[in-house]
């Protein structure tokens, strides 16, 4: 894609800019009077979020990712899509399907009624999807870039057959150390523990992590709740279009495995995925629509939050 003609196109002056990133992929460049953003056009995919009163990025993303063309960029917020994990149909293509690893068309920016910034970027299908997934779709992802961050996944099936998906904004949230976070909203939910055998249980009290964890909520509705204790902030997570949560942090042994992934990587980031995973499967009408909504927005701690008090008067 070429850098000037992106400018010509869909820059907008003090707000929204693209710029030639890391691997040469072009990444969009956001700042407003509320927040700052940085997104990558190739895997449609938001690397930064930081509002303009916060001292540390909402977004992980790994100092070891692959900028490559066929590789997922570690961290962020990686669109799985239109299948969550393995190939449903063992048929060899890629885990999380394959809009991950595809450079997607900007559809349009603009500067909404209240400030915010909006990116759409979208996918079609094209000879090369239909070999791998052989269907119509039309694909769309809002990002509003505002006091908090706002991610609308829009799947279309544009054709006169019915199709399923699975998917996921796999999102990658910083966190000031692993072993001070807690995750409050899936108290009682049951869920797939992928990190045992896929046995089922149920979640007893808040989520905390200290070994590897690799989980699908089922029937989640509310909100999401990550206590971040080492940063002395909240993020709340809100969703709609989606019954299904999955919480995955890869632990010590799996991430020193990973080329991507600094050996204590692990320390600094936990994914809260908004989902319709396992069996909560989505069926797509033809010429019908689906929508997958995240909201991500950060909050100050309150101190007894964590046990501490504040200083006295």
């Amino acid at each position: 894609m070429d850098i000037e003609q992106l400018n010509n196109d869909h820059g907008i002056a003090g707000q929204i800019k693209f710029v030639e990133g890391t691997g040469g992929f072009p990444f969009i460049k956001i700042g407003n009077a509320k927040a700052s953003a940085v997104i990558s056009v190739y895997g449609g995919q938001v690397l930064s979020f930081q509002p303009a009163n916060e001292p540390h990025n909402l977004m992980f993303l790994s100092e070891a990712a692959y900028y490559q063309a066929g590789k997922g960029i570690k961290g962020g917020t990686p669109v799985c899509w239109p299948w969550f994990g393995p190939d449903p149909e063992r048929l060899g293509r890629p885990a999380h399907g394959f809009v991950r690893n595809c450079s997607w068309n900007v559809i349009k920016t603009e500067t909404t009624m209240d400030g915010d910034s909006r990116v759409t970027l979208g996918l079609t299908d094209t000879p090369e999807t239909r070999a791998i997934w052989p269907h119509a779709f039309n694909l769309s992802l809002e990002i509003t870039v505002g006091e908090s961050l706002n991610l609308e996944l829009i799947t279309r099936n544009t054709s006169a057959q019915v199709f399923h998906i699975t998917q996921a904004l796999h999102t990658y949230f910083r966190v000031g150390h692993i072993d001070q976070v807690t995750i409050s909203g899936l108290e009682g939910a049951e869920y797939i523990d992928k990190a045992d055998n896929s046995l089922l249980k149920f979640q007893m009290g808040a989520v905390t992590i200290g070994t590897e964890v690799d989980r699908i909520y089922r029937g989640i509705e509310g909100e999401l709740i990550i206590d971040d204790a080492a940063f002395g902030r909240r993020i709340r997570i809100a969703s709609r279009g989606s019954k299904t949560a999955v919480v995955w942090n890869p632990w010590s042994a799996i991430a020193a495995e990973m080329g991507d992934l600094k050996d204590d990587d692990y320390k600094r980031f936990v994914c809260v995925e908004t989902a319709n995973a396992g069996s909560d499967i989505v069926k797509v009408s033809p010429y019908g629509e689906c929508r997958l909504v995240a909201n991500y927005r950060i909050e100050q701690a309150f101190p007894e939050m964590f046990n501490e008090f504040p200083p006295a008067a």
